[in-house]
């Protein structure tokens, strides 16, 4: 059981515990728990629990609580604080070079009409960008991993790109991934020894396609979520996530026209992006952009901002700690919801919203920047209701669904049920939909609003 405050003063350490601790710990490895202000500040301060558990193939519990015993849980706990450390870091270093590659890109598309907008499928837009974010990342991961060790799903394939009248196309991604490879440097990576060709570019996007599962490790990548965003100028985030054994543990949201400061979000994005340009990249006042992350289990969610140009990122990077918001009354809270009308009845929502007590406009936000609102106390509520047929992907959900956790927040279906991360790239059995909050009192509120108006519904 972590210590907590009341029983404190029962389970004061001796001088030989911390010793064995700090020896045990390892401090060699400093750089793998900067993320953590100190070790004992970590043992020793309070820590919250999510009230449901995470489910192993959807049902199993996997976490049991550590003894009774104050050594055998400080030795538990500095092993855990050693877990996924670094996939962490170069999970969060990856995604933070992607954020400046979407950046660059987004601006070129701004300032003039371009062909680096295409259509799948699904008729959603695809970009340069999230070919190059989903190669830039897949070699950052197989070189610190090794290519052997790194199974990816991800949204996007190579199949547009293969094609004989896409050669301009791929040669634009080449050039955008080798120009975002060639700064892995001043975020303490290895650059490749020489630009990657356009056939290693379609290697490192074809290499995303694991299928998922119960077993096993993989990396679940959304390399551009919200590409209406994107392309709009408006908000849009690169999603990373590492699952293990059917549950996310570890998560990285990149934010890249998210601001650090709360108070930014009252601006239009447009009005934003001229302030930033106005706004010398060296100066404390520019904070366009955030990458938010969170390890399973730590009790802790991170924001850093976005690195200045010419700077050099030394891990964590000027992080601070987010917490979700406190407010638990329906009248003051703010909920989220997605932009995109096909995906999600706004109607049904704005219904539920109004029989719990929500009074404030809601906040409709592209992609997964609606989690990154939630974990960092700007909203209090994320709902989501597909229409029939729409089926949830487990890369829009699992990077999210790890930060708001251990920011302290709650993310289930509807039915009060963790998310199922395990049958591949789809939530299966998810019911009716999906809600975040803050806490768990407004979790109930919005859980028993569904049921008491879902039969009235047309969903």
């Amino acid at each position: 059981m972590p210590i907590s405050f009341p029983n404190l003063a029962n389970q004061i350490l001796s001088p030989h515990a911390l010793s064995r601790i700090s020896t045990e710990i390892n401090f060699n490895h400093h750089h793998r728990v900067a993320i953590f202000p100190s070790i004992l500040q970590i043992n020793l301060r309070s820590r919250s629990v999510n009230n449901h558990t995470s489910r192993r193939n959807c049902n199993q519990a996997i976490f049991a609580a550590a003894t009774e015993d104050c050594s055998d849980t400080l030795e538990f706990e500095s092993m855990e604080l050693e877990k996924y450390a670094e996939e962490l870091e170069v999970a969060a270093k990856a995604v933070h070079m992607a954020c400046l590659l979407c950046q660059r890109v987004q601006e070129s598309l701004l300032s003039k009409s371009s062909d680096q907008v295409q259509s799948k499928d699904d008729n959603s837009p695809v970009t340069v960008a999230d070919w190059s974010v989903q190669a830039t990342v897949s070699w950052v991961l197989s070189q610190a991993f090794g290519i052997q060790n790194v199974s990816i799903i991800a949204e996007e394939d190579v199949q547009a790109l293969s094609e004989n009248d896409a050669f301009g196309l791929l040669e634009v991604v080449t050039k955008t991934v080798n120009e975002s490879l060639s700064e892995a440097p001043r975020f303490g990576l290895r650059a490749p020894p020489s630009p990657l060709s356009t056939s290693e570019v379609l290697e490192a996007i074809s290499k995303c396609n694991s299928t998922g599962g119960p077993n096993g490790r993989f990396w679940v990548l959304d390399p551009v979520d919200g590409t209406l965003g994107f392309v709009r100028g408006d908000q849009y985030a690169i999603a990373l996530a590492l699952i293990e054994h059917g549950e996310p543990v570890l998560g990285v949201l990149g934010c890249p026209n998210y601001p650090m400061k709360k108070e930014w979000l009252s601006y239009h994005n447009s009005y934003r992006r001229i302030i930033s340009r106005l706004t010398s990249e060296t100066s404390e006042s520019w904070d366009k952009g955030c990458v938010i992350y969170a390890r399973k289990r730590s009790g802790r969610a991170w924001m850093q901002p976005l690195l200045h140009k010419g700077k050099t990122f030394v891990w964590p990077n000027s992080a601070r700690e987010i917490k979700v918001s406190t407010i638990d009354n329906p009248s003051l809270a703010t909920f989220c919801e997605p932009v995109e009308k096909a995906n999600s009845s706004h109607s049904f929502t704005a219904g539920l919203a109004h029989s719990v007590g929500l009074r404030n406009q809601p906040l409709r936000v592209y992609s997964m920047v609606k989690y990154a609102a939630i974990a960092r106390g700007d909203a209090e509520i994320f709902m989501k209701f597909a229409r029939a047929g729409y089926k949830e992907k487990i890369w829009d959900h699992a990077a999210g669904v790890v930060i708001i956790q251990e920011a302290g927040g709650v993310v289930t279906d509807a039915g009060g049920h963790p998310l199922c991360f395990s049958k591949g790239m789809y939530l299966e059995g998810l019911d009716r939909g999906i809600i975040a909050c803050s806490g768990a009192t407004l979790h109930e509120k919005i859980i028993g609003a569904v049921d008491a108006s879902w039969n009235s519904s047309s969903l």
